[in-house]
């Protein structure tokens, strides 16, 4: 398990390193230029060359990418455009939320989704199946931002059930820990705040869990299909092994391995891709930043949220293979 871990750290040294240079060279080759995205409307010919000058953006782009790694290796993404703050500031202060819708949603995917997905195919053909798989369908086309409006109409505005925007309500005065709300309030014995933090959390959580939850649910299913069909499980079954035994051993442990790396993937998009479902729901999170980053030209902001989304995905990755070795152990000797 140790040897599988430092091999897939080794491994990732180059594609970080990659990535890097890619998105460097990128960023610098977008129309303007880090000094007109300084200056906004204020640039002129003459401000532009003393900020290029003053910021070394006149050097060679390989002394200008040397200095970004150096600033990099000592955790400086350097500071906002638009805010004048530093950008892991203004990302430790928002990501948290962003992190908790996004986990909320694919916990709610995995609970539903991998059930009904097994469930479907061990009833193939039911009205189980036609449900889950014409569900499925529609879960799929329908965009999240306007599942999201339809839940905020139909749950907060008509019904009053659950709140329609933010975090947490205005008259509870919540103390924060770590950032992550409904956590925060459990580590603090303040349950109340932990319970409203739920409530805030349900309904973007169930809008942007609608394309995961499909997605788990035609996975789940397509994978359960393929093991029941294959020589083991009759092997299994015909020597008298009792059923519940095949289904969890030989069926659901090996249909479990695609749907681990969809979890995995999914998972990454759901924290790099929110934007929508923070913006319907006012969720105060990072996908706001960002949207309002690309509109300023926020290079550093910009450049620090790609290469802290693709650590994520690195991160993620490893879970996923860690899942693997502990599913199927002949992954560890590959």
């Amino acid at each position: 398990m140790l040897r599988l871990i430092v091999r897939r750290l080794l491994q990732v040294v180059p594609t970080l390193l990659g990535l890097s240079v890619l998105l460097f060279l990128w960023l610098h080759r977008l129309p303007g230029g880090p000094a007109s995205a300084l200056l906004g409307e204020r640039a002129t010919e003459a401000s532009r060359r003393q900020i290029e000058e003053a910021l070394g953006l006149n050097d060679p782009v390989w002394v200008q990418y040397a200095h970004w790694m150096e600033r990099l290796v000592q955790f400086d993404f350097g500071a906002s455009v638009r805010t004048g703050r530093p950008v892991l500031e203004e990302f430790t202060q928002r990501f948290p939320a962003t992190v908790e819708l996004a986990l909320s949603a694919m916990l709610i995917a995995v609970v539903i989704g991998i059930p009904l997905g097994y469930f479907a195919a061990r009833r193939r053909g039911s009205w189980l199946d036609v449900g889950a798989v014409s569900g499925s369908l529609i879960g799929i086309c329908i965009p999240v931002f306007f599942l999201g409006f339809i839940l905020r109409a139909v749950f907060a505005v008509n019904l009053g059930w659950l709140p329609s925007f933010g975090r947490q309500s205005t008259g509870i005065n919540a103390t924060e820990v770590t950032g992550f709300y409904v956590l925060d309030g459990l580590l603090t014995g303040e349950w109340d705040a932990s319970w409203d933090a739920v409530e805030h959390l349900i309904l973007p959580a169930l809008a942007l869990s609608s394309i995961p939850l499909a997605v788990i649910v035609r996975i789940t299913r397509a994978s359960v299909l393929e093991v029941l069909g294959e020589d083991y499980v009759r092997t299994a079954e015909s020597k008298g092994i009792a059923r519940r035994v095949v289904r969890g051993r030989h069926v659901l442990r090996n249909a479990l391995l695609p749907v681990v790396t969809t979890v995995g993937l999914l998972t990454g998009s759901l924290l790099s891709g929110a934007v929508l479902t923070e913006s319907v729901f006012a969720f105060g999170g990072i996908g706001s930043f960002i949207r309002d980053a690309i509109d300023a030209r926020d290079y550093p902001v910009l450049m620090g949220f790609i290469l802290f989304i693709a650590l994520l995905y690195v991160a993620i990755n490893l879970l996923v293979d860690l899942a693997y070795s502990l599913i199927d152990p002949r992954v560890r000797v590959n």
